[in-house]
């Protein structure tokens, strides 16, 4: 059972983003857009959740915001470690509805690495992104919700081993 919960992570990354599914985006940067549609109004909702038991507080700054295609946008996530440990994150992201993840492009997200934490500290967490000019004009509302995944263990065991190569 643990080996499944340790695996659940990557294997999820897989599966969605070889299938297609759960409005998983490719996590790839891309250039900000030269034209913003200013016909058109996006209203983009935020949610965020801790997977399991995960002593962390997790939640976006602003759970909504309006915004034309092709304009940037820029939010932030406060995540606070309540744990008496250092502890290692991965955010996964899932875009609803799941049409619309092809038409979102992150610049900058703190899903795109772990994010570690000490006992008790805390962080805002960036999201720069737009939305292309593309997206249907009949989706006029974009869900964009991450959940936090310890991978505290997954972290450090790849930290020792890359140390015991480096000699």
């Amino acid at each position: 059972m643990f080996g499944f919960g340790y695996a659940l992570v990557p294997l999820y990354n897989v599966l969605c983003k070889q299938l297609g599914i759960n409005g998983k985006t490719d996590n790839q940067v891309d250039s900000p857009v030269s034209t913003i549609d200013t016909s058109r109004i996006i209203t983009v909702q935020f949610l965020a959740t801790n997977n399991g038991y995960l002593p962390w507080k997790f939640h976006p700054n602003k759970t909504t915001i309006e915004v034309h295609p092709g304009q940037n946008a820029y939010v932030t996530f406060y995540a606070k470690n309540e744990s008496n440990k250092t502890m290692v994150v991965q955010a996964i992201p899932s875009v609803s509805p799941g049409l619309a993840a092809k038409y979102l492009r992150k610049t900058e997200c703190f899903c795109f690495k772990h994010q570690t934490l000490d006992s008790q500290a805390s962080m805002d967490m960036p999201l720069l992104f737009h939305l292309d000019r593309d997206l249907p004009k009949n989706v006029n509302t974009v869900t964009l919700s991450y959940t936090l995944f310890d991978v505290t263990n997954r972290a450090n065991k790849a930290s020792t081993e890359q140390e015991g190569r480096i000699r």
